[in-house]
């Protein structure tokens, strides 16, 4: 019964995942299980929001380490080269709205918009580490509750 739980916790650590999909599954097995929601709730989102500074630290450091070799060198670069097309599209459309941009940008709940890309955008752009982190922790927030107020069916109340 736990092994769900492990299952959902691990989702939430993964790129394109993550919350999105951690969440929801987390929420089924306290519901199966009798385990308070707002618990699992919060630590779905806590863990998340904890990832952002494993992501720093890994984008810091050990990437560093990592460009010595080959293999993840130009797997790292081609990656890039993609991401950066798409951080460049949204620098555009949203650099007036500063950190706001940064904040929605997670607080959508599509894969691939959490804390990862998030993360990787601001340390991509240089941005104020302090400022980004509160920023993205916001938007993995926002996002939960969405995630978390559409499992019940709330937000297809108002829609």
């Amino acid at each position: 019964m736990a092994l769900k739980l492990l299952y959902a916790i691990l989702l939430t650590l993964l790129p394109v995942f993550e919350l999105r999909v951690g969440l929801p599954l987390a929420m089924l097995y306290a519901q199966e299980n009798g385990v308070s929601l707002i618990l699992v709730f919060l630590l779905i989102v806590l863990i998340n929001i904890l990832l952002i500074f494993i992501i720093f630290f890994f984008l810091d450091h050990i990437h560093k380490w990592l460009m010595n070799f080959k293999f993840y060198e130009k797997f790292f670069k081609a990656s890039l080269k993609r991401f950066q097309k798409r951080v460049d599209k949204f620098e555009k459309r949203h650099a007036a709205l500063g950190f706001i941009a940064l904040t929605l940008l997670i607080a959508v709940p599509l894969p691939g918009t959490g804390a990862w890309s998030g993360s990787l955008v601001a340390w991509i752009l240089g941005l104020d580490r302090r400022k980004s982190i509160l920023s993205i922790a916001l938007g993995v927030l926002i996002a939960g509750l969405l995630i978390f107020l559409g499992m019940f069916g709330f937000i297809s109340f108002f829609l």
